[in-house]
């Protein structure tokens, strides 16, 4: 299917999308959370990069990236169209997502991303990345 819009016109109507999140892959982790009795994060940060969740009691961040939007090297997920604009947009997205991470880890948060593919596969390594970050509770 050609895209007969102009670049400026493409523009405007991706502009118009409102992401109402990844919600599955959100959904997953947290079934997973629960099931592990892992408790303490909350979801709509206005940390930098906008976590899916934050413990933060324990100044950690958790990203589930999904590897379309986020560039996923492993998975290699492109565009079957309209590469000029997908390509730089997906690239731009896993720069800021790295920017983001640079920044929280300098302002002392620990910062821990997941692949959608990762928690497709195993939710458990994902479930243990998330607990060595916070680590034992110390109460």
């Amino acid at each position: 299917m050609a895209d007969n819009l102009t670049k400026e016109q493409r523009s405007y109507a991706m502009s118009r999308i409102r992401s109402r999140g990844n919600s599955s892959t959100e959904k997953t982790l947290i079934a997973a959370m629960r099931k592990a009795g892992i408790s303490g994060w909350r979801r709509k940060s206005d940390l930098r990069g906008k976590p899916d969740f934050v413990f933060t009691r324990f100044q950690t961040a958790v990203f589930v990236d999904g590897c379309y939007w986020h560039g996923c090297r492993k998975c290699c997920l492109g565009s079957n169209s309209n590469n000029e604009y997908w390509g730089p947009k997906i690239h731009g997205n896993a720069k800021r997502d790295r920017r983001n991470t640079r920044e929280l880890r300098a302002a002392g948060w620990k910062v821990v991303r997941i692949w959608e593919h990762d928690l497709k596969r195993d939710p458990m390594k994902c479930l243990k990345k998330i607990m060595v970050a916070i680590g034992p509770d110390k109460d």
